[in-house]
């Protein structure tokens, strides 16, 4: 029987202390974890293991002091950085005290596994500082960034959705998934609120093909905000399947978050049409932006339930795959250009999105009984029952399927179907 590694994983996030000990002990390592840094120390100076992730930032202590703390009382543990925040001079120290790696989060499960494996297979005191003075380098702009540098393979990116950024989802409190919900609401409402102004006169002057791709240009900041500022939004959560096809939690958890996240988009997007209607900035252009706010909304509510639905499919196999890719990309402007693209295709063909919906149609609708909605024909529709029956229900359920069949399982399926199965057996192997 060979001894098992003992790995001990030293951070403040409950989720990525989760995700390690999982992901590391279905690779046949013995993992125990430490929530905060003190714990930390006191878990290196009285027990015995292998090697030890740290986290560089915790509230109260410092990652680098377990580091020094490790390399006095333990020489012979390999020690890796584990942090979302990148610096010369602890780069530097770092290479100094023989740290085996520098993680940048969020890593991927392969990233994780083989910097460990990696750093099992050298003593500390020959660590690999090639790649520590590669990361500095990096950090100072001065030297060439390696391929994996700049974007994560897909078979990565369903690793990362399926066991790190799906259960921090399913795991986030009620009360931080309703704000963050709230924000994207409003989020996606900045972009429809976009598009209506850019949109109400660019079919006139540029012909509708170039306009709905400038409307769709514009739109794009609502996910770009979603993503990069951070929040919640039902349709990108809609991956979450992944999670359940996985085991790693179930159906009940993932349509919990969902409902809940769904309420709090509708929230979001609801307070921003009152904004928006009480700004009244509907009136600029003589009316001509309100006037086209309403005829969106009464073009949305006069929409077939196929129409709607087979709308609302193709809407979300786009925006989820826009959030794919942003999970693909390792810095802020590639996830800007990659989510871009998708979210202008899903606007200028025009396919529906059930959270835009949640403030197209309410402003419409608050505009009904003003002079914005002179002339607009199909009024007789534009009602909250016609919102919810002829619209919102049937492009919910479109965006579920093109968001949770169409991208999350076909990925999880071309991908990880398998690997727990694999895992397990390779840990079997590595304990016999």
């Amino acid at each position: 029987m060979v001894a098992r590694k003992r790995i001990l994983v030293i951070d403040d996030d409950a989720t990525v202390r989760q995700s390690c000990q999982r992901v590391l002990g279905e690779h046949g390592y013995e993992v125990e974890t430490a929530a905060s840094g003190q714990e930390g120390l006191e878990r290196t100076r009285c027990g015995y293991y292998d090697c030890a992730l740290v986290d560089l930032k915790m509230p109260d202590l410092d990652g680098m002091e377990i580091v020094r703390t490790a390399r006095r009382d333990r020489g012979n543990m390999a020690v890796l950085i584990v942090t979302g925040y990148g610096a010369l001079q602890t780069a530097a120290e770092a290479m100094r005290l023989g740290v085996s790696d520098y993680i940048c989060k969020p890593f991927t499960p392969e990233e994780i596994t083989q910097a460990v494996r990696e750093a099992l297979t050298r003593l500390p005191d020959k660590a690999a500082v090639g790649a520590l003075e590669r990361v500095a380098q990096e950090i100072k702009g001065i030297a060439p960034r390696p391929e994996h540098f700049e974007h994560r393979s897909p078979q990565a990116v369903a690793e990362m959705v399926t066991r790190g950024v799906g259960v921090k989802k399913a795991t986030l409190s009620l009360l931080n998934a309703l704000i963050l919900g709230i924000l994207a609401g409003g989020y996606i409402g900045f972009g429809a609120a976009l598009a209506t102004l850019v949109g109400y006169d660019a079919a006139s002057k540029f012909g509708t093909g170039v306009a709905q791709v400038l409307a769709g240009s514009v739109f794009s900041v609502g996910l770009i905000l979603v993503v990069i500022a951070g929040a919640e939004l039902f349709t990108g959560n809609n991956l979450m399947i992944t999670g359940v096809l996985g085991k790693e939690y179930g159906l009940a958890r993932m349509l919990n978050r969902w409902a809940v996240v769904y309420v709090a988009n509708f929230i979001g997007a609801l307070l921003l049409a009152f904004i928006m209607y009480e700004s009244g900035l509907w009136k600029m252009a003589s009316g001509g932006v309100g006037a086209k706010a309403v005829a969106i909304a009464s073009a949305k509510v006069n929409l077939s339930f196929g129409n709607a639905f087979f709308r609302g499919i193709g809407c979300n196999w786009l925006v989820c795959l826009a959030v794919w890719m942003a999970l693909s990309a390792k810095d802020i402007a590639g996830k800007v250009l990659v989510i871009f693209f998708p979210i202008m295709a899903f606007v200028a063909l025009g396919y529906e999105h059930c959270v835009a919906n949640m403030y197209f149609i309410p402003l419409g609708l608050l505009l009904k009984g003003t002079s914005a909605a002179a002339g607009a024909a199909g009024l007789e529709s534009l009602t909250w029952g016609g919102f919810f029956l002829a619209n919102l229900i049937p492009v919910t359920l479109g965006n579920v399927v093109g968001g949770a069949i169409f991208v999350g399982s076909a990925y999880w399926w071309a991908f990880m179907r398998g690997q727990r199965k694999k895992a397990q057996v390779k840990s079997t192997g590595s304990s016999a």
